[in-house]
């Protein structure tokens, strides 16, 4: 196949162009050239910001397209309409974000979706991202009614991943010494590879697939919270993982899901990492393990240099927070 990537020097896209030249198919890289443009040389590389339109050469088609970075709908809708002369499919990497209420587990793909207050909106903020995400999904399906495929990840993590989330567990436990987790080890969790998903991306287009499907994983198998922890081990560091109580956490000012990965304290988040995957495992989706991707990510953040980690705790603050705890759970014992 001859596919246009939208986005094909980031996170996903570059993983993606990867997966497509690996399984034999001709893949066109369309950016702004201000991420890792030195990527793929040997490509074609078509320069543009999406945001003023695509700029394709003229008589160019492809077999499909894949829109990795799609969040403004208006952008989204002109890029869909002049791709649809250009291209026969287009897959668009939307978010499981779209869902109205992660409050509940087992979510399929015809759960129903959040609503901007303001549709108008073009601003991209954790409260507008899923409503924003959804006006593009359906900018996408206008476009292509009959050749579309909306991919709804959850978290994506793997080398070259910047949000940080995944990451700050690799390079919390490999500092060693006491841990603060965020209890309890049983909670619910779920994520995917970037490699994992591309690959599958790429199966899905060639087997002509058609709809929405959710994106994460393990795909044969539950996780929790504490085997994603306990994954993220580096051999021979001595990291001792201390379990503390969400109520002291919260107490202590910090925010559920911003300042601890993974960390789904508030009951409206109960359900964000036990989606319904049945739709996609079917598909044919297969994910490695969450220990080889963190293998994988240690190894990437050791060549990338030192990191900041925003809002995380630090080791010296996990110390102050632990010596606070442990204080906070004898007076409660004391009652």
């Amino acid at each position: 196949m001859r596919v246009l990537v939208l986005g094909g020097t980031g996170f996903l896209g570059r993983h993606l162009t990867r997966a497509l030249l690996a399984s034999g198919h001709e893949p066109t890289l369309l950016h702004r050239g201000r991420t890792a443009p030195e990527l793929f040389g040997e490509l074609e590389h078509l320069l543009a910001d999406r945001a003023q339109g695509l700029a394709l050469p003229r008589e160019r088609r492809w077999d499909a397209a894949i829109d990795t970075c799609g969040y403004v709908p208006r952008v989204v809708a002109a890029n869909a309409r002049e791709l649809r002369a250009r291209v026969d499919r287009l897959c668009f990497v939307s978010s499981e974000s779209v869902y109205a209420d992660h409050s509940r587990a087992g979510l399929t793909e015809e759960a129903p979706l959040v609503e901007l207050a303001d549709p108008a909106t073009e601003t991209v903020t954790p409260a507008t991202y899923g409503g924003l995400k959804v006006l593009c999904e359906r900018a996408v399906t206008e476009a292509f009614p009959h050749a579309h495929v909306i991919v709804r990840p959850g978290l994506i993590v793997g080398p070259h991943d910047s949000q940080e989330r995944f990451p700050y567990w690799v390079w919390r436990l490999a500092q060693g010494g006491d841990v603060l987790v965020p209890a309890p080890a049983s909670a619910p969790c779920q994520l995917i590879d970037a490699r994992d998903l591309a690959a599958w991306i790429v199966r899905l287009l060639e087997d002509g697939a058609s709809g929405a499907f959710h994106a994460s994983g393990p795909a044969d198998r539950e996780l929790t919270f504490g085997e994603l922890v306990e994954a993220c081990r580096a051999p021979g560091v001595d990291a001792r993982l201390v379990w503390v109580d969400g109520e002291f956490l919260v107490a202590a000012g910090l925010e559920p899901w911003f300042d601890l990965p993974f960390w789904t304290h508030l009951p409206k988040l109960r359900g964000l990492f036990a989606i319904d995957l049945a739709r996609a495992r079917a598909s044919g989706l297969r994910t490695r393990s969450p220990a080889d991707s963190a293998r994988d990510v240690r190894a990437w953040l050791s060549e990338s240099g030192p990191r900041r980690w925003h809002g995380a705790p630090t080791p010296e603050r996990d110390r102050e927070l632990l010596d606070d705890w442990r204080a906070w759970r004898d007076r409660r014992a004391a009652r």
